[in-house]
């Protein structure tokens, strides 16, 4: 009786009062500061390292929120047992929590419920509930399809210089790190020491972009390559045009920017400043880096900061504005130069509500980039520039970062109260778009009446 009326007070709390988005936030908190506790054993790290209890917090956010910025260098204070527990967090939540449970009640046969349905499908940014477990299946397919085979292509790679083991575990640790765009590496200097090498480059650079570009994307394209659909979607169109026109327009971009730097490009040969230039470019989404991007100039610095702002494609493991959104934006002021009626692209309209919600979600994405930035401002001692790049970084779920002069993320110089506002930025950046939706999703109230229309001048 007791137990049962206590199920029913659970059942009640959690029915009207916690939406299935905040209960997606709150478990990812939850695996957070579980995280945070299995990297404070002694076994997670090597003798005489001291870690924190706000520096490993600061680490899982930053592997759950699939950041990459770091304030504890990942190869060399973590054991192979806190190496394994960040990868487990970069794998739980590049796929979110919501995805792993589903499958996991899959497998074991049990049926989904509305409630599980709705905590699945917003958890993965789209609101529709009908074939969702063919969806949740497909990529469970996708990811672990790529993961494995990016996995077996980095083994091969590694064993020509390292034992066959450690090349094993290397490839498996960057091929997750790399499709879910997280950015960890089990390299000090990233992949500075492979700038050069196409092989690492490439296998590098097309798992970030598939892990960039959104399952839906996936789902469309193999819906007509079996025949089950006749034509591309406009999302597929838009992101595909989008991701293609920001990794060449960011690779030509970096390579103008940076060709007569003495730091950087000056010295290097038209193939090498190019090749430096498409790994940045594509890993605007996953902070890889291949140079010490702190010796760019402040234009090359800046352009990567928009790159980054934008970054990667909605149902993706990337954060961002979302290249739709940036998309959207771009042709509605095309639309408004132009005087057209409508929004159009690919022969289709652009509906004013997703218009609206493009222009809010850029003036949010500014405000609180800017916002943040001047409050670091005030608390650390490092350059403007510097402070809105690592906030960009971490709000766009990013990891690239100007560096400690070391082998960190910079964040490892601010004070206790700068780290805590980037680990805020990457909570904002990774589920505050899922609560934000939360509203946006809601039906407005119909008013019975509408006021007349308001002369304003603007402009």
């Amino acid at each position: 009786m007791t137990d049962g009326f206590g199920r029913l007070l659970i059942a009640r709390f959690v029915g009207f009062r916690l939406l299935p988005g905040q209960i997606v936030a709150l478990a990812a908190l939850g695996l957070i500061f579980f995280g945070a506790c299995l990297l404070m054993l002694p076994f997670a790290t090597h003798p005489g390292v001291d870690i924190s209890f706000l520096d490993a917090l600061f680490t899982a956010t930053s592997a759950v929120c699939v950041t990459g910025l770091i304030v504890v260098d990942t190869p060399h204070d973590f054991t192979l047992f806190g190496q394994g527990v960040v990868l487990g967090l970069i794998q739980i939540g590049g796929l979110g929590y919501a995805l792993m449970a589903t499958m996991i009640l899959l497998i074991l046969g049990r049926r989904l419920g509305l409630r599980d349905r709705m905590m699945l499908s917003e958890s993965m940014n789209t609101m529709d509930l009908q074939g969702l477990v063919r969806f949740v299946k497909l990529v469970a397919m996708i990811t672990f399809g790529l993961e494995g085979l990016g996995a077996v292509l980095l083994t091969l790679r590694f064993a020509v210089e390292l034992p066959w083991g450690t090349a094993a575990y290397y490839g498996i640790f960057h091929s997750i790190s790399a499709f879910n765009n997280a950015g960890f590496a089990l390299f000090s200097d990233s992949f500075k020491s492979f700038q050069t090498d196409w092989s690492i480059n490439g296998i590098i650079t097309i798992l970030v972009i598939f892990g960039s570009i959104g399952f839906f994307v996936f789902e469309d394209l193999l819906g007509n390559l079996r025949g089950q659909r006749f034509r591309l979607q406009t999302h597929t169109k838009l992101v595909l045009v989008t991701t293609a026109l920001l990794i060449v327009g960011g690779t030509i971009g970096i390579t103008i920017l940076e060709w007569n730097n003495p730091s950087t490009f000056q010295s290097a040969s038209i193939g090498k400043k190019l090749t430096i230039s498409y790994f940045h470019s594509v890993s605007r989404t996953a902070g890889f880096t291949s140079i010490d991007i702190v010796d760019m100039r402040d234009a090359t610095l800046y352009f990567l900061l928009l790159l980054m702002a934008i970054g990667g494609s909605p149902g993706s493991m990337a954060g961002g504005l979302k290249t739709t959104t940036a998309a959207i934006v771009f042709l509605t002021i095309i639309n408004m130069l132009r005087r057209d009626r409508d929004v159009e692209v690919f022969n289709r309209r652009i509906p004013q509500d997703l218009i609206t919600r493009a222009l809010c979600f850029t003036v949010l994405a500014i405000v609180m980039i800017t916002g943040m930035t001047l409050l670091l401002d005030s608390t650390e001692s490092q350059p403007f520039l510097f402070l809105m790049f690592e906030i960009t970084s971490a709000m766009g779920i990013v990891g690239m970062s100007l560096g400690n002069g070391e082998t960190l993320s910079l964040s490892a110089l601010f004070t206790d109260f700068g780290k805590v506002m980037i680990m805020l930025s990457m909570l904002l950046g990774r589920f505050g778009p899922l609560m934000i939706g939360l509203f946006a999703v809601k039906t407005a109230v119909s008013k019975p009446y509408r006021y007349a229309k308001a002369r304003v001048i603007i402009g």
